[in-house]
């Protein structure tokens, strides 16, 4: 290994942006591929739906982006800057530590035209098939796609030495299962099809989750709707009126959904419900990489893959961005593009296969011992620290405060100190800052 490489980067959204900028700094041949017009990836805006708005349909059209309309962000700005490019306020814009979507995407637009990135990006190229020549080789077929007209496309094949994969991860709808879903017969749909509130104006509403988005999208139909019902799991789940709210309800999860509409929960109630949501997260989902086996996924563990980017046998001409959650995503996100660009480029070493895949077995041991879930595998909820800052010695990057000051479980902790739906706008991130810095200094 060493020198240049003819690299093809699936995506243009964060991941792929930072991949690219990152293997052309290295001296890389970079070629992006993006299925959109524009960067951006999740953070580009479709008022479109898809026509499954369960998403269960594998032939339906895609819709990429699950954003809806008021999307904010919900961890601070000064997470979702690089290193040496924070996601500063600018005139004219969002001033908000927590803005909304269209703040993110100017963001990313004006990353990709500061580091020369757009000349890499072939829009309106979507990849059908990622294959290796053969198994001797370490080369990779991409096949993609452009559309000629409404109703035929294009298809072309390359040859790359490598391909990283930053096709993101919050596209294909991870939907709950409870007995008498299929056969139910009023409106389900996915949060990733939910744009805006005024289709539900007098409706019952049943949301199933208690993220984010299941938070966000309460608090925006509850005052249009007739009624608002939310199933959660966890042993403290119970029926409850929500507070702050004289039409919303907390319930156990779902019993059984019944054909004449009503909806049984474990607590005992029963509510005659119009529409559910489902706020219940998303797959991992590449169907484009034709690996015979190699990567699977399973239960949203996408595996076998060394510290969540290399798969052992394959690496380093096959890798993975941005999988990891429960973490501040842009430093894991930046971090992970420059070892890869660095390992490609023979700077730095990757153990040997045989040494990867004990990593990798030893990691889901781990799991299993500590009662995590698999899928939780790419969670970083409760290594945080850890694997950054792992990241940051393989580069000899020296980690920053901020990584700790400002880190994932920390907002997390704002959101139980504050509540979810208020903690965006009155936690004073500067003056925190501040304290922290002068309490690091002090020690």
């Amino acid at each position: 290994m060493g020198g240049s490489y003819k690299v093809a980067v699936i995506g243009g959204g964060t991941a792929g942006l930072v991949t690219a900028r990152e293997l052309q700094r290295e001296g890389h041949h970079v070629t992006v591929f993006e299925k959109a017009n524009r960067v951006g990836g999740t953070w580009l805006y479709d008022p479109r739906v898809e026509t499954d708005l369960l998403g269960l349909d594998p032939n339906r059209e895609i819709v990429h982006s699950s954003l809806y309309r008021s999307l904010r962000v919900n961890i601070p700005r000064q997470t979702m800057g690089f290193l040496d490019y924070p996601f500063a306020k600018k005139e004219g814009g969002d001033q908000r530590h927590f803005p909304g979507h269209e703040e993110v995407l100017r963001f990313l637009e004006d990353f990709a035209r500061d580091f020369g990135l757009m000349g890499l990006i072939r829009f309106g190229h979507e990849v059908v098939r990622v294959e290796r020549v053969d198994e001797a080789s370490h080369e990779w077929i991409v096949e993609s796609r452009t559309r000629e007209t409404e109703s035929s496309w294009e298809s072309k094949e390359e040859v790359f030495e490598a391909v990283v994969i930053c096709n993101g991860k919050h596209t294909e709808p991870r939907t709950a299962e409870f007995p008498g879903r299929d056969t139910w017969p009023r409106l389900q749909m996915h949060s990733h099809n939910y744009r805006a509130p005024e289709q539900f104006e007098n409706k019952i509403v049943l949301i199933i989750g208690n993220g984010t988005s299941a938070g966000d999208i309460l608090r925006e139909i509850a005052p249009v709707a007739k009624q608002v019902h939310q199933a959660i799991r966890g042993p403290n789940s119970q029926l409850k009126r929500l507070e702050k709210y004289d039409n919303a309800w907390q319930h156990s999860m779902i019993e059984c959904a019944h054909k004449n509409g009503e909806v049984t929960f474990l607590d005992g109630s029963i509510v005659d419900v119009d529409v559910i949501i489902h706020c219940t997260g998303y797959k991992y989902y590449f169907p484009f990489l034709k690996s015979n086996g190699t990567i699977t996924v399973d239960d949203n563990r996408v595996g076998p893959l060394y510290k969540h980017v290399f798969p052992p046998s394959l690496a380093p001409w096959l890798s993975f961005v941005g999988l990891n959650s429960g973490a501040a995503p842009a430093v894991v996100i930046e971090l992970q593009a420059k070892w890869i660009a660095e390992v490609i480029s023979g700077k730095l070493e990757l153990p040997n296969q045989e040494a990867m895949t004990h990593s990798v077995e030893e990691f889901y041991r781990e799991m299993e011992n500590d009662g995590w879930p698999k899928h939780h595998t790419h969670n970083l909820i409760y290594n945080e620290f850890g694997y950054i800052e792992w990241l940051a010695a393989q580069l000899d990057i020296r980690p920053l405060n901020w990584w700790k000051n400002i880190s994932f479980q920390t907002v997390v902790k704002k959101i139980l100190v504050y509540g979810s739906d208020i903690y965006r706008d009155v936690w004073d991130i500067d003056k925190w800052m501040q304290e922290m810095d002068s309490s690091t200094c002090a020690q």
